[in-house]
């Protein structure tokens, strides 16, 4: 093959046949994504956590229902397994196929299960189940439409026609928010907290019916066609992924190099902002949605802008420079945020800061009933987003501004924060700010596009075709699947623990310093060069 990717002897793709492919495949992976990421949006509400994953405590509520988000991600590195063996042996566009279906259904199936209330610990343990599940579909899916449009594309354009599937996947995630606005929009607040937010998740089959559509009218793959045809297939696509030649540095690389840092800086830009805005910075949930929502929107392009770029300068160093850049403007670009989306709260939190002293101040945000009187202290700051520091000290005792809290009952302590300027209320940021904070997402969305735009073509290339699904499936959804489908639950474990609202950002800054260190060092430039096989 000419160059690993499309046969010398198969003819580049009609302009009107190479739309559909990208159109088939991104519109697909949009849809597959909203069925994954609808769970996110409604978990960061509280939704899920109250319906599913009641408990005695919000935090413990909210960390359990982010837990239930991670256990889909924690099971696709099994479905790219699973996938990534059929997408090798049996083609490209029928295991995609089967794995929309499946993530269709399944995400269908979680707006018909029954509350906690109704049905007792099978409403969690259903969830579960169904997050499973469409954990196993994420894992075939995402590998085989970057690697369907990557076959079908001229070395010289891949990663400006790859980057569609990369968009695709913030595209699901604005979806998803679309959706949930547009059905809370439609009904009362009580309709919508009682039975109306269910209406996205079965709102998937609609969705599905038109991926299927769109999907069936697509031919296989020239390149697998070509390996089929020659007999070239691989035996065993999964055992041959770690055997092949030169494989083993390959996938380490892709996985704690590349998907590792791409995942957090994705994530971060997505969730861990919208969670920021909803909890800490308590600004009003729809107003949170739509500024995530129509920050995501606005920062799509720098997937395709990076894509683009990297067909000619490179596939390494646009993912290298924006991990640099991500190290650097992380923590400014939250910081922004934080003082345009409720700069009274950020003022306050500056002029009167909370101090808790105790002489074993231990929290633990999992406990529905704190153990002392500390950590129920503790647990309540945590619940109202207010940021406090520690000290130690031999009775319970809370200042606020350097003033000693008397009652420090939640009551107590409510009426102490609000005497020294804290707003505890929900708040909508001015038109300025509000500028601001889509500004500083567009930003974060510039850090993704670098290190996410042209990670297609860059997988694609470094693995040999015959084994090309499994070995760029494998460490992608093990990277993105652990890396960052525990970064909601880690990073607000770290906020539960310091009282600092800032301090989850900490695991995605140290998480992208690793993936430097590994890209920057083994990752060869794939542009130009001819596929290892």
């Amino acid at each position: 093959m000419a160059d690993g990717i499309v046969g010398s002897d198969t003819p580049e793709p009609s302009a009107k046949d190479i739309r559909l492919v990208i159109g088939a495949s991104s519109l697909g992976t949009v849809f597959e994504w909203y069925d994954f990421f609808i769970y996110g949006t409604l978990a960061a509400s509280g939704i899920i956590g109250r319906t599913f994953f009641p408990a005695g405590s919000e935090v413990m509520q909210a960390l359990l229902a982010w837990a239930g988000f991670a256990v889909g991600f924690g099971f696709r590195p099994l479905g790219a397994i699973l996938f990534g063996y059929l997408g090798d042996k049996l083609g490209r566009k029928y295991t995609f196929l089967v794995t929309i279906t499946l993530m269709g259904v399944a995400t269908a199936g979680v707006g018909l299960v029954p509350s906690a209330a109704a049905i007792g610990l099978a409403a969690p343990a259903l969830i579960i189940l169904l997050r499973i599940a469409q954990g196993l579909a994420l894992g075939g899916e995402y590998g085989g439409a970057a690697i369907y449009v990557a076959e079908h594309s001229p070395a010289r354009k891949r990663g400006f026609y790859t980057s569609f599937i990369q968009a695709s996947v913030a595209g699901g995630f604005i979806l998803s928010l679309v959706v949930v606005l547009g059905f809370k929009g439609a009904m009362s607040d009580a309709a919508w907290l009682d039975w109306g937010w269910r209406l996205p998740f079965l709102f998937s089959i609609v969705l599905l019916a038109v991926s299927l559509w769109m999907r069936l009218k697509l031919s296989e793959s020239p390149v697998f066609k070509a390996m089929k045809a020659k007999g070239s297939l691989a035996k065993n696509p999964f055992l041959e992924s770690f055997t092949y030649p030169g494989n083993p540095k390959r996938l380490f690389v892709a996985l704690f190099g590349i998907a590792a840092g791409l995942t957090v800086i994705w994530y971060t830009a997505m969730f861990t902002v919208l969670s920021f805005l909803t909890g800490p910075l308590r600004v009003e949930e729809t107003t949170a949605q739509l500024i995530t929502g129509g920050g995501a929107a606005a920062g799509l392009f720098w997937f395709v802008f990076f894509g683009k770029l990297s067909d000619r300068v490179g596939r390494k160093l646009p993912i290298v420079i924006g991990m640099i850049a991500t190290l650097f403007f992380l923590f400014p670009l939250f910081w922004i945020i934080g003082q345009a989306a409720n700069p009274g709260l950020a003022a306050a939190a500056e002029r009167a800061p909370v101090v808790v002293m105790g002489p074993a101040c231990a929290y633990d945000p999992f406990a529905a009933t704190q153990a002392d009187a500390c950590g129920r202290v503790l647990d309540h700051l945590s619940k109202k987003g207010v940021a406090y520091t520690k000290a130690e000290a031999g009775v319970v005792r809370v200042s606020v501004g350097g003033t000693p809290v008397v009652d420090t009952s939640p009551a107590g302590l409510d009426a102490a924060l609000e005497a020294a300027g804290y707003d505890l209320d929900r708040v909508i940021p001015s038109g300025g700010n509000l500028v601001v904070i889509l500004l500083a997402i567009v930003g974060l969305s510039a850090l993704s596009g670098a290190t996410y735009g042209p990670v297609a073509a860059v997988l694609t290339e470094m693995f040999p075709p015959s084994i090309r699904y499994s070995s760029m499936s494998i460490p992608y959804h093990i990277g993105t699947g652990y890396f960052g489908g525990f970064l909601p639950f880690i990073s607000q474990y770290i906020v539960a623990r310091t009282g600092d609202p800032y301090a989850g950002l900490w695991y995605t800054w140290a998480v992208v310093l690793m993936a430097l260190i590994v890209t920057a060092w083994g990752l060869k430039e794939t542009l130009g060069r001819p596929s290892p096989e």
